[in-house]
């Protein structure tokens, strides 16, 4: 280390995760054993789209080495002249990197494992989640050292938050001159939540001596595990007999796999695909699903961890639910489905309609902590035996086996048309409107292009998970040389214009 250049710590974390407190404490670290320090910060942007960044510098020597000179601390980092890189979240740090402030030859990136997801990967129609796996062979290969390492369940297991653990993983980088004794009075100093804070502190300091220098190991799950996990699911979902159905049709994928590549030249991609948008397709959301999640036990301590709970602290839930028509018909029978259904598209509805009001629906507000609104909640998770008798569930399964059925008959041809229909179980997903979008597209492309190529159906699956208003689709449907989707007529919406002045 120079003696005569300031340390650079840069930090970037996400809303409450303390990074203001972090370089609160190490200035303060600084400060008492006298060496001179300065901490900035930036604020990020709203909605997940960037972290707050906090700068901070730390001479090596202590005033009283000086002998009365004063250092001048810069006021924001320089790129590639960071010597310790903090990222309470993966991407983070790769944006960091971007950046340019983490180098090869200076920086140790300290940097949570985990992932809190940006809006842009949320709003993504298919899977927009960056690769956390790339993500660290990244930061691995673009610093001096790496110590990734989970710093949010680190932080819950000690009850406490990410700073905490992030103060305790500084502390064993050893970028700092300073002993862990020191590291520990600042905390006890702080005088709010010091057992938590040393436990977490704790924790990040064993955490990041044991990932200083390992490897980032991407996961990969092998295949009778996927199947395991979707079997899991189903059961979880409806029940074994259900899980059983799901097992049949694993069994169905392989067979058309084995037919369309028996000496296994792809690794079994298509059935390791096709289960796993399988289960994912079986287990449907749907107000039992629903209530079912919202009542467990498993739930309820998950919130009173996330909120920071304590034992003996009263904790409200209040759940919004706001189902529609088509939502309460999908558990009905067929016969009373329909009836309810065409009740909603009678005149007077259908005149609510054209005059681009909101579709029918019921807002409710149950509060799951208490009797009555767990009551009501556990009411609904009963009606689990209902499913397999309603709308819902029979037009799902049917389009499952018609969509088994169109894999089936590609793989008696050739093997990537056969895999590209499987992956297109990935359309499926949401709830409502998303969904019956999301299955209109998905029969769509089984009519039309399933006796067309693999690239064919690749444009046309990709380009319905890139445009949720399905022009993307269109387009690849008229160049793969079929007639795009069917209009649909949508309300003109008058409104009348306000504060208009002659």
């Amino acid at each position: 280390m120079n003696q005569q250049q300031p340390i650079a710590i840069l930090i970037a974390a996400l809303g409450g995760e303390g990074g203001g407190v972090l370089a609160e404490w190490l200035v303060e670290l600084a400060v008492r054993a006298g060496h001179p320090a300065q901490a900035t910060s930036i604020p990020g942007v709203a909605q997940r789209t960037g972290a707050t960044t906090y700068y901070v510098e730390i001479h090596p020597q202590t005033l009283a080495a000086l002998d009365g000179r004063v250092p001048v601390l810069s006021l924001a980092p320089v790129p590639g002249c960071v010597d310790l890189m903090v990222a309470s979240e993966l991407l983070e740090a790769v944006r960091a990197i971007q950046n340019g402030f983490v180098s090869r030859e200076r920086s140790l990136l300290l940097t949570s494992s985990q992932r809190t997801l940006t809006t842009f990967e949320k709003i993504a129609l298919g899977d927009g989640r960056f690769d956390s796996a790339r993500l660290l062979a990244v930061a691995a290969a673009n610093s001096l050292q790496l110590a990734a390492f989970e710093v949010e369940a680190t932080a819950r297991e000690a009850g406490t938050v990410p700073s905490a653990v992030l103060f305790g993983a500084i502390a064993a980088s050893g970028v700092l001159p300073f002993a862990r004794t020191s590291f520990e009075e600042v905390i006890r100093a702080s005088g709010r939540g010091v057992e938590a804070s040393l436990r977490g502190f704790a924790l990040g300091f064993e955490r990041c001596r044991a990932a200083i220098g390992a490897a980032p190991a991407p996961t990969i799950t092998p295949e009778p595990d996927l199947v395991a996990l979707g079997h899991t699911r189903v059961v979880d979902f409806q029940d074994a007999a259900y899980g059983e159905l799901y097992r049949q049709r694993i069994e169905r994928l392989r067979a058309a796999e084995l037919l369309a590549d028996p000496q296994a030249k792809h690794g079994g991609a298509l059935a390791r695909e096709g289960g796993r948008f399988l289960a994912l397709w079986m287990a449907f959301d749907d107000v039992v699903r629903v209530a079912d999640l919202k009542s467990r036990a498993s739930r309820f301590a998950r919130v009173r961890a996330e909120a920071g709970a304590q034992p003996g602290d009263l904790l409200r839930i209040a759940d919004h639910f706001k189902p529609g028509v088509a939502e309460l018909a999908g558990v009905l029978p067929p016969t009373l489905a329909q009836r309810l259904l065409s009740w909603e598209s009678s005149r007077r509805n259908a005149q609510r309609w054209r005059g681009g009001r909101a579709p029918l629906a019921v807002p409710l507000k149950l509060r799951a902590d208490c009797i009555s609104g767990f009551l009501a909640l556990r009411l609904l998770a009963s009606l689990r035996w209902l499913r397999r008798r309603g709308q819902r569930y029979a037009d799902e399964q049917a389009l499952i086996e018609r969509w088994l059925a169109a894999v089936e008959d590609a793989a008696t041809r050739e093997w990537q048309p056969a895999f590209e229909l499987a992956l297109c179980a990935r359309l499926i997903k949401g709830y409502g409107t998303t969904n019956e979008r999301a299955k209109e597209n998905l029969r769509h492309i089984i009519d039309h292009l399933a006796n067309k190529d693999a690239d064919a159906i690749h444009q046309a699956r990709e380009a319905a998970l890139a445009d949720e208003g399905g022009r993307a689709l269109d387009q690849a449907l008229r160049q793969a040389g079929v007639a795009p989707r069917p209009l649909k007529p949508v309300p003109v919406r008058w409104l009348k214009r306000e504060g208009r002045t002659s």
